[in-house]
């Protein structure tokens, strides 16, 4: 995500001199840089020139301040300015508010279902950590893409919610059902998927109107698929002026995207990102935060994301498990492995790149990042091919014994002391952090 944007960022605040302020020759100069970084991301043209101008407005003799260099004090006005652009702090709470209906807007292909499926899981992993449990239901009135209430029905039973589908034949009369269903039988929450289409049109409007008239929905979301550009921006235009909505989540942000779509959203239509889908799994999304995202895009990392994302897929017992191997000093293939099975309940080493202060994946040679995957997969099966013994004491790893661990793994006596080698090397860290960082 942003990854164009993030390069472009990182290399161009090294262009400022040591003067006592930023002259306007750099600022146009790193500006112009910028401008054609956002166009190239599917920016709007009149979005980037008004971002650019901005910046050059607050830049433009400012003086520095004596403990910042002329770069970083640009970045910091480039900051504070992504996060206006990316939306400040965003205004709409959906975790407090029960009982709630939640009505999901969107075209044809936008990724309605399936996001319903991820908004879902959000809520239940988000009451699960305070200790608490939440009723939720599922219905669908898209009555016109084949299989479409099928579809929700599946995704339901994948995050383990209540679905209902209604014996009325038309989404209007479904409407009005689903919502009595709902309200007898107490539920928290209920998902309202609605129809898509290919495009807007006032026939899916005025239908909307009369299913959001009868469900009365606490919130409308709009999902928008990222991959669409610029053209995502006029649909939630259209459909902000005929029955308007709260929020928007980006689907798949993960994919082949610019990401100009999310940097323009706020800005062109003053309403809130709330979440971006990041994959297809359930506990793929992400909440959007427009600080977090600027840190992101400048290079800074997000290590609060990270350390909630942890929170979520790793139990505590696991992390406090981790941590005492480290300070006790006693780190064997078998917490390496662990780790390893942590690390890929995350995500993948791309995905994680962007959450470290000072690295991004455009910054990773071509291939690395892929390469540590084939590896870190193949070490799990070599380590898994071990006995309990081996596992905790791998200095008894003879010649014999490797050769065993290569043929049940599928790998080679190469293989395994290549994993023997990082092993020690991670060894080496435990001794110092055992050292130092208690």
């Amino acid at each position: 995500m942003f990854n164009l944007l993030s390069k472009t960022f990182s290399s161009v605040f090294g262009g400022f001199g040591k003067s006592g302020k930023i002259t306007e020759t750099s600022i146009a100069t790193t500006l112009e840089s910028v401008r054609q970084s956002l166009l190239e991301a599917d920016v709007p043209y009149d979005v980037a020139t008004a971002f650019c101008t901005q910046i050059q407005n607050k830049a433009i003799g400012q003086k520095l301040t004596a403990s910042l260099k002329p770069a970083e004090q640009f970045a910091k006005l480039v900051h504070d300015e992504l996060v206006q652009f990316l939306g400040k702090q965003n205004d709409v709470s959906l975790s407090n508010t029960f009982p709630s209906v939640i009505v999901m807007l969107g075209l044809q292909g936008s990724g309605k279902t399936t996001t319903i499926g991820k908004l879902a899981q959000w809520f239940i992993d988000s009451a699960r950590s305070k200790g608490k449990k939440r009723n939720i239901l599922c219905a669908s009135v898209d009555y016109y893409r084949p299989a479409a209430i099928d579809q929700l029905e599946i995704v339901a039973g994948q995050v383990g919610i209540d679905f209902y589908r209604s014996p009325h034949p038309d989404p209007r009369s479904a409407a009005h059902d689903i919502y009595e269903y709902y309200k007898k039988s107490h539920y928290d929450l209920l998902f309202l998927d609605t129809a898509g289409r290919l495009h807007v049109d006032e026939q899916l409007m005025d239908e909307l109107q009369a299913i959001i008239s009868a469900v009365k929905p606490r919130f409308k979301i709009l999902v928008l698929d990222s991959m669409t550009g610029q053209q995502s921006l006029e649909v939630a235009k259209a459909f902000d002026s005929k029955v308007g909505f709260d929020g928007a989540i980006l689907s798949k942000m993960d994919s082949d995207t610019r990401g100009g779509a999310a940097f323009a959203f706020r800005y062109s239509l003053g309403k809130p990102i709330l979440f971006v889908g990041t994959g297809e799994k359930p506990g793929d999304l992400e909440q959007f935060y427009p600080d977090r995202m600027a840190n992101r895009i400048l290079g800074m990392g997000d290590l609060i994301t990270l350390k909630e994302k942890a929170d979520q897929k790793i139990k505590q017992e696991e992390q406090e498990a981790a941590y005492q191997s480290f300070v006790k000093g006693n780190f064997t293939l078998a917490d390496f492995a662990n780790q390893m099975n942590m690390m890929n309940r995350l995500g993948s080493l791309t995905s994680l790149m962007k959450y470290i202060p000072g690295v991004n994946s455009a910054q990773v040679p071509a291939g690395a990042l892929e390469k540590g995957e084939r590896e870190m997969k193949k070490f799990k099966v070599i380590i898994d091919s071990m006995t309990p013994k081996e596992r905790r004491n791998h200095k008894i790893l003879d010649g014999s014994r490797k050769k065993r661990i290569a043929s049940g793994s599928g790998t080679s006596v190469h293989d395994v002391n290549i994993l023997l080698e990082r092993f020690e090397q991670m060894q080496q860290y435990v001794k110092l952090f055992k050292r130092f960082g208690r």
